[in-house]
C-alpha cells in the first residue's frame, strides 16, 4: 500500500470533500433549476398579461368583432430592447382580428381562461408563446384565441447570468468548506500526532505507560489505553523473561559447578575406586544438566509465541496415555512404584499437537514418580466427557498454599524430595493453555496429589 493511501488525514479529507463537492454540485443544479423556473414563470406571466391586455381591447361593433389599436399603442405594445414581440387574435370563426406574424396553430384543447404555454418557431426565430381563450363579446359561449409570442434572448441571457453567478459562488463555497474541513481534520488529528510524537520519543528501557490518557479525545482514548495495555504486557513479559533467564542461569550454575569440581577430582584421583566414584558424580551432574536443558527447551516449545505455528491434529488421549506409560515403566520400577492406567482403551479425542501433549503427560508422570513415595502408586487416568487426563500419586501431596506457586518456573515445595528442577508443572500448564485446556491441582484422598488437565473445548 502506498503511503498516501494509508494516511488517515487523506482518507478523512477525501471522504468529506467528495460528498461535500457532490452536495454542492447538486445544490448548484437545483438552485439553477429553481432560478430558471422562476425566470420562466416571470416571463410567462408577462406574456399572459400582454395577452389579456390585447383581449381587453376586443369590441363588438354592429355585430362584428374588432380589435383596433392606434399605431402608437401597437408600437408601445411591441417595443422591447432585447426581444421581438408578436401577437395574434383569432375570432371563433378563425378570422384573424389582429396580428403581426403568422403563428402556428394554437392547441386544440385550449379551454376558456386557461392559458397554455409552448415553444414554437415564428420565421427563423424560436419563441415562447402563450395562448389563451377569452369569451367573445358577441357570444360568451364562444372563445376568441389570443396569442402573444416573445423571442428567447432575455431567457437565454438569464440562463447565462445565473450560471456565471452560481459557478464562482459554488467554487468559493467549496474552497471555503474545504479549508474549514482541512482545519477541522488537522486540529482533530493533532491528538494522534501527539501520541505519535510521544511514541517516537519513547524509550523502551522504562516501559512506562503513556500519560494524558484521561484528557485525550474519546475516540483516541481507546488507542492510548490499548497501547498502555500492550506496554504493560510487554513489561510483564520482559520481567518474566528476565526472571526466567536469571533462574535458568542459577539452576545451570549448580550442575556446572558440580561437574567442574568432580571432573577436576577425577583427574587428580589415582585410586581406581575413588576415580570411578568421581566419574559417577560427573555422570550424575551431566544427567541433571541434560534433564534441565530438556525441560528448558520444552518450556520454550510450549511458549505462546510459537502457538500460531502448531499443527493441530486429532489425538486420542487414551492411546497417548497408554503409550506414555510404557515409556516410564522402567523409571517406576527403579523406585518400586506401581504405575497403572485407569480409563478406556480409546474414545477421548481432542485436537492438539501430539508431541507437545506427550511432553505434557511425560512431565506429569515424571513429577509423580520423582516426588512420590518409594513403593507407592501412580495412576494415569482418562475420562471422555469432558476429555480429561489425570495423574494421581500417594506421595506427601502439595499444600494448598503452594498449589499456585508450584506452577511458577523453578519453584519447588519446601521439603520436597527428588532431584527435579521445578519446571515440570510449568511446562504442563503452558502446553495445556496452548490447547485451550486448564490444569488443576487437588488433594487425592486420603493423601497424595491429583493433577487434572481438562479439555473443555475438545
Amino acid at each position: 500500500m502506498k503511503e498516501h493511501d494509508a494516511s488517515l488525514r487523506r482518507r478523512l479529507l477525501t471522504r468529506l470533500w467528495v460528498p461535500l463537492a457532490a452536495v454542492l454540485l447538486i445544490g448548484a443544479l437545483l438552485s439553477f433549476a429553481v432560478a430558471l423556473h422562476f425566470g420562466e414563470v416571470v416571463h410567462d406571466r408577462w406574456l399572459l398579461d400582454s395577452a389579456m391586455t390585447l383581449a381587453a381591447q376586443l369590441r363588438a361593433n354592429t355585430g362584428r368583432l374588432s380589435l383596433e389599436l392606434p399605431p402608437a399603442a401597437v408600437e408601445m405594445f411591441e417595443w422591447d430592447a432585447v426581444d421581438r414581440i408578436y401577437e395574434q387574435v383569432i375570432s371563433p370563426s378563425g378570422r384573424v382580428l389582429f396580428g403581426s406574424a403568422n403563428f402556428p396553430a394554437p392547441p386544440l384543447d385550449l379551454a376558456p381562461n386557461a392559458p397554455r404555454y409552448y415553444d414554437a418557431m415564428i420565421g427563423d426565430y424560436p419563441v415562447r408563446v402563450v395562448a389563451v381563450g377569452v369569451p367573445s363579446p358577441l357570444d360568451v359561449s364562444k372563445s376568441v384565441t389570443v396569442q402573444v409570442a416573445e423571442t428567447k434572448k432575455k431567457r437565454e441571457t438569464l440562463v447565462r447570468e445565473i450560471i456565471l453567478l452560481l459557478v464562482p459562488l459554488q467554487a468559493v463555497i467549496l474552497l471555503a468548506a474545504g479549508m474549514f474541513i482541512w482545519i477541522a481534520v488537522t486540529s482533530s488529528l493533532k491528538s494522534l500526532d501527539d501520541v505519535t510524537a510521544k511514541l517516537r520519543r519513547y524509550k523502551p528501557d522504562g516501559l512506562v505507560p503513556l500519560r494524558d490518557a484521561d484528557t485525550a479525545p474519546s475516540e483516541v482514548k481507546p488507542l492510548i489505553d490499548a497501547i498502555n495495555e500492550l506496554i504493560n504486557r510487554v513489561s510483564e513479559a520482559r520481567g518474566a523473561q528476565q526472571r526466567f533467564v536469571a533462574n535458568a542461569a542459577h539452576q545451570l550454575r549448580t550442575p556446572l559447578a558440580t561437574l567442574q569440581v568432580q571432573t577436576e577430582r577425577a583427574l587428580r584421583e589415582t585410586n581406581p575406586e575413588r576415580h570411578a566414584e568421581a566419574l559417577s558424580h560427573v555422570l550424575k551432574a551431566v544427567t541433571r544438566m541434560r534433564h534441565l536443558t530438556q525441560q528448558l527447551l520444552a518450556l520454550t516449545r510450549s511458549d505462546s509465541s510459537v502457538a500460531a505455528t502448531l499443527v493441530m491434529d486429532e489425538v486420542d488421549l487414551a492411546k497417548l496415555a497408554r503409550d506414555e506409560l510404557e515409556r516410564w515403566a522402567d523409571a517406576a520400577v527403579l523406585r518400586d512404584i506401581d504405575l497403572g492406567y485407569d480409563g478406556p482403551e480409546a474414545g477421548a479425542a481432542v485436537r492438539g499437537e501430539p508431541q507437545l501433549l506427550r511432553e505434557l503427560l511425560g512431565n506429569l508422570i515424571d513429577n509423580a514418580i520423582r516426588y512420590g513415595r518409594n513403593g507407592g502408586e501412580v495412576t494415569v487416568g482418562v475420562t471422555p466427557a469432558p476429555a480429561t487426563i489425570y495423574i494421581e500419586d500417594d506421595g506427601p501431596g502439595i499444600a494448598p498454599g503452594d498449589r499456585a506457586r508450584v506452577l511458577e518456573p523453578f519453584y519447588r515445595s519446601p521439603g520436597s524430595a527428588g532431584e527435579g528442577c521445578g519446571l515440570g508443572l510449568t511446562i504442563a500448564r503452558e502446553i495445556a493453555a496452548r490447547h485451550g485446556a486448564r490444569l488443576e491441582i487437588a488433594q487425592r484422598a486420603p493423601n497424595g496429589t491429583r493433577i487434572e488437565v481438562i479439555f473443555d473445548h475438545a
